[in-house]
């Protein structure tokens, strides 16, 4: 019997922000009980560390390199083949709750607009929601609910305040708060985005009623910026001892394409100044309790399976779109190359359960998909790139793991071996970053410049990195590269002040 499939997926976990990963803050017993219960993978690997770029790749099972969507600029295609219409063809029903985030808001209207497009992607059932600051501008069911509550206008204005841009609301401008500065939501708990979609997700289990398998994608918009986890659960971490790791500035870089890059996310998008280590540790405590709202929220739905003799038939999967730098090295949010940027969390408990297993090859994300399609025994995905994990049922290593991971997005690509990560920009084809994260795992020591490393450095552009780009980098537009990302920005923020809005990322 083929089981059913629960996907959870959050929005920008750091990998090694859980009990089981061994944090020694942050309380997850639910995650830690997935995890005591199936596979858990230490080093898991996102295929491009922001949003879209990532889920087109895990819809998809294909590399950025080849999908294009490089940026929140670009979509992926209706007509690309996905995970989801193979495990259809396998007989499944399929259904998505929450924040998937495979196309650009469109400020106005309701995400039922885009719902031809979701079924073209292979969903049957669509509850969509936005991602928290675009649901000022988008309706979804969410919001339908805020409103009979009498909550929907404090939460716009509230979310308006952090956003990365100034917004405009009824005419009006809200400003922007330094993205650094968290303060917990003024909606009440019970209100609060994720455990409404927790509570979505455990309705419609406890609604499903049909006889073939269900495959349920139940995305979160937590523990994402802006920091707002509800007063009580931030309370938990309030007189933690929260641990830091190396917050220093790294210099920028000489390559002027790449300089520019981390420019941008270093000192405009994470607005260095000001951020102190003691700003870091209270963002840090609010990330914690967002966290921990997972972490609730999961354990709703699971207590949902049960009751309803469902979970020992279920095949849960537990992972995030991309990591979070929350501090590492001033950054903050995702985008660079950094371990915990392109790390995410991977639990993986098969139907009844196994014996705990820590994986620590290293696996990527299309291989969840692929995993997903072997449980279901659905066909092939044209194009994939991605392998089975379930053979770790049995011991850690028993199953496929990779020597080489890649992660895309803006026009640079990272490629890494279990001890070296090289980035390079993928239009020149020329490295702009490696690390040796065996003498250094922090990555406080870019070797790029390092004659003593460059012989190493020449076998890794020879051996794994200009392999991976034979087939060429497709790119939607001829300017994809990030030199242009300002006048991107600007342009956005233009247009959408025209409209009466403001677009972000």
């Amino acid at each position: 019997m083929t089981p059913n499939v629960l996907l959870l997926m959050s929005d920008q976990h750091r990998f090694d922000t859980m009990g089981c990963a061994g944090h020694p803050v942050v309380a997850t017993p639910n995650l830690d009980r997935l995890a005591a219960e199936g596979m858990r993978f230490s080093r898991a690997y996102c295929q491009g560390p922001l949003c879209i770029p990532a889920r087109a790749s895990f819809l998809s099972e294909r590399y950025v390199r080849d999908h294009g969507v490089s940026d929140f600029r670009y979509e992926i295609p209706v007509e690309t083949p996905t995970f989801l219409h193979a495990v259809r063809a396998a007989g499944y029903h399929t259904a998505c709750v929450g924040k998937m985030h495979f196309h650009r808001p469109e400020y106005g209207g309701r995400t039922s607009d885009r719902l031809a497009e979701m079924r073209a992607h292979g969903f049957d059932d669509v509850i969509e929601v936005m991602g928290k600051t675009e649901a000022i501008h988008v309706r979804s069911e969410y919001s339908d609910f805020l409103e009979q509550r009498g909550l929907y206008d404090r939460f716009r204005e509230w979310m308006a305040s952090n956003d990365y841009y100034d917004q405009i609301i009824d005419g009006r401008t809200i400003p922007r708060s330094p993205i650094w500065e968290p303060g917990s939501t003024p909606l009440p708990t019970d209100a609060f985005a994720d455990l409404w979609i927790a509570d979505r997700v455990v309705r419609w289990i406890e609604d499903y009623d049909r006889d073939e398998p269900f495959c349920c994608w139940a995305g979160f918009v937590g523990p994402h910026d802006p920091w707002e986890a509800p007063a009580e659960y931030v309370d938990h971490y309030r007189d933690a001892d929260v641990p830091l790791d190396t917050t220093a500035r790294p210099p920028l870089p000489e390559d002027e394409q790449f300089r520019v890059f981390v420019d941008y996310f270093l000192n405009e998008w994470s607005q260095t100044d000001g951020m102190t280590d003691e700003v870091i540790r209270e963002l840090r405590r609010y990330y914690y309790g967002g966290v921990s709202v997972i972490d609730d929220a999961v354990g709703r739905i699971l207590t949902a399976l049960e009751h309803c003799g469902l979970l020992d038939e279920t095949l849960v999967v537990y992972t995030s779109d991309h990591g979070e730098m929350l501090g590492t090295h001033g950054f903050l949010t995702k985008m660079v190359f950094y371990e915990p940027s392109v790390r995410v969390p991977l639990v993986i408990r098969p139907p009844g359960g196994c014996a705990p297993q820590v994986v620590e090859g290293m696996v990527e994300h299309v291989d969840v998909p692929a995993t997903i399609r072997a449980a279901a025994e659905a066909p092939d995905v044209p194009g994939s790139e991605g392998h089975s994990l379930l053979g770790h049922r049995s011991r850690p290593g028993a199953g496929f793991t990779r020597d080489v991971v890649h992660s895309e997005n803006w026009g640079f690509g990272l490629v890494a071996t279990e001890r070296h990560k090289v980035v390079v920009d993928e239009d020149r084809r020329v490295p702009v970053q490696c690390f040796d994260l065996d003498d250094d795992p922090d990555e406080e020591h870019d070797r790029i410049d390092d004659p003593d490393f460059a012989p190493t450095l020449a076998a890794l552009m020879d051996g794994v990195v200009r392999p991976f780009y034979t087939s060429g980098v497709f790119r939607p537009v001829a300017d994809a590269n990030f030199a242009d990302m300002r006048r991107t920005i600007q342009e956005l923020a233009h247009l959408a002040e025209e409209r009466g809005t403001t677009a972000r990322p």
